[in-house]
């Protein structure tokens, strides 16, 4: 999967079976026919595998999950939500921020990087691990769905007691198979600005989290960012 970087050994030992799938090498190909065109893919490659390279497969605590990456020049950079330093925080992240100050009354951060969380132990995953420049949407079909739902069911069958961010209809129907008695699901309308009015807001997700790590004796997250 060279085509999309290297994936941290951790992910490896549960899904190296996957990795050398033929969807999984069909989609190897179309990436390398798209660059091949000339067509800007984003994230870069070395950082499509950025959200598993951050946060080994033992240590995940939350699962937050998106659709696909940002679509614009410098914004994705291989976690759901975040965008790198010095980048403006797209709307459904300022929304992610709204609800954070309102839930745990944090103010709002300078910084719209979102990996203190991921090495915390919260896996910022996207359904769809890559984008052309401008066309949102572009590289879903082409296998990374079939991949992604891998990942969600390796983790709900071999880990127990995490807390799962389901954020609109498309991650509430992909997150369907997550057994709600092994693990604390959350839903919630999506945090975009079409649907945040519709109880992404007030919907506590982050206190909520907290509160069933700290029941399972664990430490809660810092959701603090700079």
């Amino acid at each position: 999967m060279s085509a999309a970087g290297r994936l941290n050994p951790s992910w490896q030992d549960h899904l190296g079976d996957y990795l050398g799938s033929d969807p999984m090498q069909a989609l190897a190909g179309f990436l390398r026919q798209e660059k091949a065109k000339g067509k800007q893919v984003f994230p870069p490659s070395e950082r499509m595998f950025a959200a598993f390279n951050a946060t080994d497969f033992d240590s995940v605590r939350v699962v937050i999950l998106g659709q696909d990456p940002y679509h614009g020049l410098g914004q994705a950079h291989g976690l759901s939500f975040s965008v790198p330093d010095g980048v403006p925080p797209p709307p459904s992240l300022q929304n992610i921020f709204k609800e954070l100050a309102r839930d745990l009354g944090m103010p709002r951060p300078s910084t719209g990087n979102l990996t203190p969380w991921s090495r915390q132990g919260v896996l910022l995953l996207n359904a769809v691990l890559s984008v052309e420049m401008a066309r949102p949407g572009s590289h879903q079909g082409k296998g990374w769905e079939a991949f992604t739902d891998e990942v969600i069911r390796r983790l709900g069958n071999e880990r127990e007691g995490l807390v799962f961010m389901l954020w609109g209809a498309y991650a509430q129907a992909k997150g369907r198979s997550i057994d709600n008695r092994r693990h604390c699901v959350l839903r919630a309308p999506h945090p975009s600005p079409l649907s945040a009015h519709r109880g992404f807001i007030g919907c506590g997700h982050f206190s909520a989290a907290n509160r069933y790590l700290l029941g399972r004796g664990q430490m809660p997250i810092d959701w603090s960012l700079p």
